[in-house]
Parts: structure tokens; sequence; C-alpha cells
């Protein structure tokens, strides 16, 4: 397991936010460097401005500036760092993730990984679907996307990354 100190990317929360992205933990390049979805080949930030989420892409570094936007980023693991198999299961936080949700009332919520979606949900990833999930009257809006790393590549689509955005703008 690869860690980090607590809190190195820290949350990008406030209240009524349009979109919340949730990952599984930062990758030990995002936490050196202190930048949600840092690493070079990872297609975060070109996903977002090709969907048509944000109207410019942007660097890694700007990731604080997204908040102006209406666009939020936290992780179900604080604490730790790495790729999500690496990531312990005593650090995932979902009851803390709830918190934020119950607190910040975002209205709506992608999950950047299958996988982040399956701890939250406490069901396989293999029984995840991609895109707007069924809708629980107690939470935001939820969408699942596929993972923007470079690792998991070989599930890469943007198509739901397109309904995410057509979703925010209705």
């Amino acid at each position: 397991m690869l860690t980090s100190s607590p809190h190195r990317l820290p949350d990008q929360l406030r209240p009524n936010l349009r979109l919340v992205f949730v990952g599984t933990a930062a990758s030990t390049h995002s936490a050196a460097v202190g930048h949600y979805y840092a690493h070079p080949g990872n297609r975060f930030w070109r996903a977002l401005h090709e969907a048509g989420i944000t109207p410019r892409r942007y660097q890694p570094s700007e990731f604080a500036t997204l908040i102006e936007l209406g666009i939020g980023f936290t992780d179900l693991s604080k604490s730790a760092a790495g790729m999500d198999h690496q990531i312990a299961a005593e650090t995932i936080d979902v009851p803390g993730f709830r918190a934020k949700i119950e607190k910040y009332r975002p209205r709506t919520i992608a999950f950047t990984s299958k996988k982040a979606a399956s701890l939250f949900y406490g069901r396989p990833s293999s029984r995840i679907a991609l895109g707007r999930q069924q809708r629980d009257e107690k939470l935001p809006d939820m969408f699942v996307l596929p993972s923007p790393s470079g690792a998991a590549s070989g599930h890469w689509t943007l198509e739901p990354w397109r309904e995410l955005a057509a979703w925010i703008r209705s």
C-alpha cells in the first residue's frame, strides 16, 4: 500500500455545487504534486473539456479554480495514494463521504471509476453500469464514469462524460 499524509489533496467542496467528482484515492503522482488527476497519462482534464463540462482545457494545477464553475473534488480515501488495487480497505471512508454529501448537498456526483462507485454502493464493479445511476431520493443524482487513468485505457469511452455534461446543463 502506498500512502501520503492525510488530506494531501484537500477536498474542494462548498454548499450546492453543481457537480462533485469522486475518486477512490489520489494517485501517487497526484499526491506528490498536490493536484487532482495530475498524472500526464490521465485523461481527466481532456475529457472535461471534450465532453463540454468545462469551457476550456484546464491543467491539473488549476483544479481549485473549478469551484468557481460549480465543480468540486473529493476522494473516498483521503489518507492513501496509489492505484485502486493498492488502496487499503480500512482507508476507505464511505460514511465520511456520505456526511460530506449531507453537509454540502451537491446537485450531482460523478464517480471517476467503477471501483469508487463499487465501494460506495457496496457491490462488485461488474454490477455497476456506466452513466447515470438509478435515482435515490436521499442522494444527489449520481453518475459513474470510466476511469480516466491511463492504466484503464482498455475501458475508455467519452460517452458517459458527454451524458454527464448534458445532464448538468439541463
